[in-house]
């Protein structure tokens, strides 16, 4: 048997990849409204949230030790210059006031693509 192979503890010690709870980074899909929690349907068990129904579903993700959570924002209205995207009252921005508020120390990640927010649906300003 090869050296590093001899005992599990070695193996353990050596091994290439492992994947913990720590590594892990909890989607949050945002819409515009009120008491709307919505099935993803490509995603068994993820749904979109409306601002007010994040606070306990961010205090179980932080109780399962789950480190952050990224942002998409999926906004009422789209138009050519993505404006929804840095409205200080958007759902994206209102969901980091929220959970900044509710868990403090969970990491929260944002999408930046545009391609949610515009009217034609690009990642970008189409001239």
């Amino acid at each position: 048997m090869r050296r590093l192979r001899s005992s599990d503890t070695i193996r353990r010690m050596v091994r290439e990849t492992r994947l913990t709870v720590d590594d892990l980074i909890y989607p949050l899909f945002i819409v515009f409204g009120q008491n709307k929690k919505i099935p993803v349907g490509s995603m068994p068990g993820v749904y979109q949230f409306s601002c007010d129904l994040l606070s306990d579903e961010v205090r179980e993700i932080e109780e399962l030790g789950i480190p952050g959570v990224l942002l998409f924002g999926i906004p009422e209205n789209k138009d050519s210059l993505a404006t929804a995207s840095y409205d200080d009252h958007g759902e994206v921005q209102e969901a980091i006031r929220i959970i900044k508020d509710v868990c403090p120390e969970l990491m929260v990640i944002t999408d930046v693509c545009l391609c949610e927010y515009m009217d034609h649906g690009h990642c970008g300003v189409v001239a």
